[in-house]
């Protein structure tokens, strides 16, 4: 499922489908503007006859060992189909490029659907974070992914060397969920991350 980087072009499509999935805290245009443009951030959108149906972000500072998935969120009508496995693939593909040895995200402790995704890719809970997602005194689930593990792993299905290529995984089949991830080092807008997917 093809995918591609997001542009300031995007955010006003990028914020209709923020609002509508994260209708109690969504980001503000300027947070997530910055995010766009930020050179520690790399944002992917998915597209459906021409409209935006997700979006997803990644902060991972050059030269980090380390990065943290932000958001992922897909359009209720488009959930179920994979976009958020190829959202989180590019993601993750981006990492790779990055040089990043480890990924990190939280997610909600509710949400079933998200939490086998994640793990289905690798990542593995580390912590948890009680009452993180308010107002719902939601605790947090704390992920991390070995990513060179992911990504050697990943060059052994496709039948060659791990290099942060852009195939698609295959669909995730999910009712609509919630899937909150959240990683944030400085400067990161936001104080919680999240995701529908």
């Amino acid at each position: 499922m093809p995918t591609r980087a997001a542009t300031s072009a995007d955010l006003d499509a990028i914020m209709a489908l923020e609002h509508a999935s994260f209708p109690t805290d969504a980001w503000s245009p300027a947070m997530m503007r910055e995010e766009l443009v930020s050179p520690h951030g790399w944002y992917v959108v998915v597209e459906e006859a021409g409209r935006l149906v997700g979006y997803a972000g990644l902060r991972a500072a050059r030269g980090a060992r380390d990065a943290d998935i932000q958001t992922i969120a897909i359009a209720e009508t488009a959930r179920g189909r994979g976009r958020g496995r190829a959202l989180l693939a590019a993601l993750l593909d981006e990492a790779v490029r990055r040089d990043v040895h480890e990924v990190f995200l939280e997610v909600r402790a509710d949400n079933p659907v998200a939490q086998t995704l994640y793990a289905s890719e690798g990542f593995a809970e580390v912590g948890r974070r009680p009452r993180y997602y308010q107002p719902d005194d939601v605790d947090a689930l704390v992920m991390q992914l070995d990513l060179r593990g992911w990504a050697h792993r990943r060059a052994e299905t496709r039948g060659g060397e791990p290099d942060g290529g852009s195939g698609r995984s295959a669909a995730l089949s999910a009712a609509p969920t919630p899937e909150p991830v959240d990683g944030a080092d400085t400067p990161a807008p936001p104080a919680t991350g999240k995701g529908w997917c």
